[in-house]
């Protein structure tokens, strides 16, 4: 998310050229290829809607914040984010958001041609809902044909436009189904108050009846992919360095004033780094770090790239770089972890060995862990996760308490 911004305040470093690295950067070599093939496929497969003879029955819309699939749609997504009053709060936002980003729009061009020329979001996110429905129409058939929905929050297909497809199938069940494990009033709350806003600008009540998956960040599954990603990496090392590496769970950063609000996400991150590492019987040493920081402005930290120089100032320079809080592969992955640390960074600082586990993208256990979500939140007729029920304590969003009311409202 702030990636984009941080590329704006600084520029785009340069590559920088070693000999004394080159094991640093055949390591990455693979990885490099592979980004570059699957954000091509991205950009020249559109991905379909689960097709159905019968009439979907339950609907899941996925939400996301997505990302700009050509360096085209760059301006329109930023555009939309500096808009975004639940993400950020600008003065006068409705002149200042077009303003910059306009001007930033060149930078985040040449971010995203470093990898490929687009995010492969919408391509990953695509592939898990093919797998989730498939599952789903046969564990419940009860509730079947499911049907998967994306909704983005800033480029298409906006969560506005996902609402309007599904109240023309005629769906009888919505799940607004969070992508992001962790909830955060910037990512998942954002979301949701995009689907309240939107029954209340048209002044009508929804002819689906809605409920939300708002956070799932120790589900057995979800904890079991990224304890094997971790574990296919950590192979890859030299054997006698293997234990020595240091894990670094990376998670997108929040500022200060939004973590002392109450923000249960900082809270939630560190529970899956907990549950992933019990997995692990606790193999190698690890730490909880953060990236993407914008501006001057206090961070929730320690900083990724920080941390990097740390480590390797203190003699540990075997690292495994681990997405914490993404489930796809996008700018925060391709670009800023592996570019920008674990090329340009990692060179500079002297590291020995740096990687970075997959993202969860087309892994089926993850499309079974999905499915698994929707097919107990189906079963449980719950609304929505009491922890939702609860605003932060010192919120300043009167929209967040409209969305809580929304979904309170909602009768299974």
């Amino acid at each position: 998310m702030a990636a984009a911004l941080r590329a704006a305040h600084r520029g785009l470093r340069p590559f920088a050229k070693s000999n004394s690295y080159s094991q640093v950067r055949i390591q990455w070599q693979w990885r490099w290829q592979s980004t570059v093939t699957a954000t091509a496929q991205a950009k020249t497969t559109k991905p379909q809607i689960h097709p159905e003879k019968r009439k979907p029955k339950t609907g899941i819309l996925m939400l996301n914040m997505g990302g700009p699939e050509t360096v085209g749609d760059v301006h329109d997504f930023l555009l939309r984010l500096f808009l975004d009053r639940d993400l950020m709060t600008l003065p006068v936002q409705d002149k200042l958001a077009p303003f910059i980003a306009k001007r930033r729009t060149p930078k985040i061009q040449a971010q995203y041609s470093r990898i490929g020329g687009g995010s492969p979001i919408k391509k990953w996110t695509a592939a898990q809902g093919e797998g989730m429905v498939k599952l789903l129409d046969e564990m419940s058939p009860h509730s079947a044909p499911h049907k998967y929905y994306i909704g983005f929050r800033y480029v298409h297909p906006l969560t506005e436009e996902a609402i309007e497809e599904m109240e023309k199938d005629g769906i009888e069940r919505a799940v607004a189904f969070t992508q992001y494990p962790q909830y955060s009033c910037s990512t998942t709350g954002s979301s949701l108050n995009a689907i309240s806003r939107y029954y209340n600008k048209k002044g009508e009540k929804p002819k689906m009846k809605w409920s939300t998956i708002d956070r799932w960040p120790t589900h057995p599954l979800l904890i079991q992919c990224f304890a094997d990603h971790i574990q296919k990496e950590l192979v890859l090392f030299p054997p006698d360095k293997r234990k020595d590496v240091v894990i670094l769970f990376s998670a997108h950063s929040l500022p200060m004033s939004v973590v002392n609000r109450g923000d249960p996400y900082p809270q939630e991150v560190g529970a899956t780094v907990q549950r992933v590492m019990e997995k692990l019987n606790y193999s190698n040493p690890y730490r909880l770090v953060w990236q993407s920081k914008v501006g001057p402005m206090p961070w929730l930290g320690p900083q990724t790239d920080e941390t990097i120089k740390g480590l390797c100032q203190r003699g540990k320079k075997n690292i495994l770089l681990v997405p914490i809080a993404f489930t796809s592969d996008h700018i925060e992955t391709l670009y800023e972890l592996d570019i920008e640390y674990a090329q340009v960074l990692a060179n500079e600082c002297g590291v020995e060995n740096i990687r970075r586990a997959e993202s969860m993208n087309g892994n089926p256990l993850f499309a079974k862990a999905l499915a698994d979500l929707v097919y107990s939140h189906l079963q449980s007729n719950e609304v929505c996760s009491k922890q939702l029920t609860l605003s932060c304590p010192l919120c300043v969003n009167p929209t967040c308490r409209e969305t809580k009311s929304f979904f309170a409202s909602q009768e299974l």
